[in-house]
């Protein structure tokens, strides 16, 4: 008989994007070393998820294990754009060393962190291979990333073989249909629905069910589930940026959000575009007069 997956909830909770009840529910006894920093690395993960960095920078010392370092290294790498280069190079000097390099959380970060720098070659230079649930997830993000659904539908094949009915693999399905759209969009739908029954509602939820109620046409009910999220969390990037959207076709006012947006997340890639948008076209103003 299997021995009992001690830390499912807690992992189901992160992936789900209910950081805080992943945090507050964190103190499972009888746990493995091995165990514990897996423990550890997702509730450190939870936390900057919340933005909460410099309190992870804080409490993973030197003599922590290497995947709380790498954790670390997110959270640096995160916390401030002085920071970037120096948490890159040191994640490469621990995926170099032969004895760390292969340990999947310090895979998973290094895709993370590649993938916000867009350097999708890179980034699945280390997780391509997977080994866990997460590793193959991420590759199907980092292919959607680069527009490639074909290659994200053989990792979402992979996940589906070892576990049909996993999170990951669920979510994972989710996202390809979204980027495939058309019929797929009401399949997604149906999944994140599917968890709001199951599990307690979070941001993330409820930006999926936004997300296909949008492509869907229905943008009274995207931004009712939106205004939900905005209230469990003010500052979350995703919510704004989908808020901004959704109000747009609804002709209502955005700017509130979008300033938020713009001070909380002044990297997040919605408002880069817009940027690059709103320069562009004084150029074009410029080049006419």
């Amino acid at each position: 008989m299997a021995a009992p997956d001690l830390l499912f909830n807690l992992r189901n909770s992160f992936y789900l994007g209910s950081y805080q009840s992943a945090i507050n529910n964190s103190d499972i006894p009888n746990l493995s070393p091995d165990d514990a920093v897996e423990r550890d690395s997702l509730v450190f993960r939870s936390y900057i998820a919340l933005g909460s960095h410099q309190l992870v920078i804080n409490e993973i010392d030197n003599s922590a294990a290497t995947p709380l370092q790498a954790v670390k290294l997110l959270a640096l790498y995160l916390s401030s754009p002085d920071l970037k280069e120096s948490a890159i190079s040191s994640l490469r000097e621990l995926l170099a060393d032969p004895a760390l390099g292969n340990i999947p959380t310090l895979r998973l970060i290094a895709g993370i962190i590649f993938m916000h720098e867009q350097d999708y070659p890179e980034a699945l230079k280390h997780t391509h291979a997977g080994g866990t649930m997460e590793l193959h997830a991420l590759n199907v993000q980092i292919y959607l990333k680069m527009c490639r659904s074909d290659h994200a539908e053989k990792q979402l094949k992979i996940m589906q073989q070892i576990d049909e009915d996993h999170t990951l693999t669920q979510l994972a399905n989710a996202w390809l249909n979204l980027a495939v759209g058309g019929s797929k969009i009401q399949e997604a739908y149906l999944i994140f629905q599917d968890f709001s029954e199951k599990y307690p509602m979070s941001g993330l939820i409820l930006n999926g069910k936004a997300v296909c109620c949008m492509h869907m046409g229905n943008f009274d009910e995207a931004e009712s589930l939106l205004l939900e999220a905005l209230n469990k969390d003010a500052k979350d990037a995703e919510t704004l940026s989908n808020l901004v959207v959704c109000c747009l076709h609804l002709s209502k006012p955005a700017t509130r959000y979008l300033s938020q947006l713009k001070v909380t997340h002044p990297d997040h890639m919605f408002v880069k575009r817009l940027s690059s948008a709103e320069e562009n076209f004084e150029r074009a103003i410029q080049s006419v007069a």
